[in-house]
């Protein structure tokens, strides 16, 4: 059989897509089971592959669209420094080496995950972007068909830890192509320099807002906008966040689209954010009604001229490559039991919805794991391992 790319097609037990944190914890888990690479494309697939603590010849493949390691930590803007950037937690296994606070998120995370790669002895394989994930056939238990940029698989389970940073989510306003100045989202965002001189609008209630908010205003002029008044924090303790995944968990249980885990728990006082407030920066305004070509029309029928709209308004997952699959349900979202599509217990989303973070995500891959060394051990023709 050949696919995209003219090369015939590969087998593993379990197909990782995406390297990102979640994708990392879960290949780890994986190892730490028994479960060794796919062979080489050079290697006849028929070759019988050696018993393992997973079962016999149990193997497993990532694929990642990147062109090297560290995920959507690649992609974010030089000035989120560790000592600024959101909790990351270690990886399973291997913790962060000593951290200089002054040194880029971006720089630093790539250098840990390269490095983490290396030692935990995990093949990823890349540049490598998934097309497709469909049913080989109508067996509730036989194996599943990626098509990918570099040639096909078959799997009997997938691992999806895609992640959200290539799918930045723009919000429709009236009047939003007629404005003459320039927008952007988050994920194009560089630096604060280039706004020198020009007013800005952030719109968004989420820690990207508030904190390049912060950052844009110490060179120029800003204004706030969001949809709902923020929720702010003094501090964030383990019930709090025990409650925010829980709301998160019941939405996706019920097969509605996740909801953010910070969107469940607020925004977080901060020094920096409470030296922002006492500068004024804070001040939210309500979300304007519509977008003119020299500015925005108030909530209150004002006019507000300005050079530069960025939305600070969130990604969405992205899992345009399971469509065929047609996982997604009336609620708009796909119903989740744990990290198991309910739908199809073949395939295991992390790093989505209530384990979007990056304590989550280690826990998810862990979960995701255990759960599919349970369906690989299911006498044949059972539909569900449980």
């Amino acid at each position: 059989m050949t696919l995209l790319g003219g090369d015939t097609t590969r087998n593993a037990d379990v197909v990782v897509i995406g390297a990102g944190q979640a994708g990392l914890s879960a290949a780890f888990h994986l190892a730490r089971r028994g479960f060794t690479p796919a062979p080489a494309r050079e290697q006849p697939a028929d070759v019988e592959q050696p018993a393992t603590a997973a079962g016999p010849g149990r193997t497993y493949a990532v694929l990642d669209a990147e062109d090297g390691p560290g995920g959507a930590w690649r992609h974010r803007w030089k000035s989120l420094l560790m000592a600024t950037v959101n909790g990351i937690s270690d990886l399973p296994g291997i913790p962060q080496p000593d951290v200089d606070p002054t040194e880029p998120s971006s720089a630093f995370l790539s250098r840990y995950f390269a490095a983490y790669e290396r030692q935990v002895g995990l093949s990823v394989e890349r540049p490598v972007k998934v097309l497709a994930v469909e049913r080989e056939d109508a067996d509730p238990g036989g194996r599943l068909k990626i098509t990918t940029s570099d040639g096909g698989w078959t799997a009997r389970a997938v691992i999806n830890a895609t992640g959200t940073w290539t799918r930045p989510f723009w919000p429709i306003y009236p009047g939003q192509f007629t404005f003459g100045g320039r927008q952007l989202h988050v994920a194009d965002y560089v630096s604060a320099e280039e706004f020198r001189g020009l007013h800005v609008i952030v719109v968004g209630g989420g820690i990207s807002a508030v904190g390049l908010l912060d950052e844009i205003s110490k060179v120029t002029w800003t204004s706030w906008f969001t949809r709902r008044e923020p929720v702010w924090r003094e501090g964030f303790d383990r019930q709090a966040g025990h409650a925010a995944v829980a709301l998160v968990e019941d939405r996706v249980r019920q097969g509605l689209p996740p909801q953010s885990v910070v969107a469940a728990t607020g925004l977080i006082w901060t020094p920096a954010l409470r030296a922002a407030a006492a500068r004024g920066v804070l001040d939210r305004r309500p979300m304007f009604t519509a977008i003119e070509p020299g500015g925005v029309r108030l909530a209150d029928g004002g006019f507000l001229a300005e050079d530069v709209i960025l939305w600070a308004t969130g990604f969405r997952a992205e899992l345009e490559h399971l469509a065929p699959l047609h996982l997604r349900g009336p609620g708009g979202g796909i119903a989740m039991e744990g990290t198991q599509v309910a739908a199809e217990p073949r395939v295991h989303l992390v790093g989505y919805g209530p384990s979007s973070s990056t304590i989550g995500a280690n826990r998810a891959g862990r979960a995701a794991v255990t759960e599919i060394l349970q369906l690989l051990a299911a006498p044949a023709g059972a539909t569900d391992p449980r």
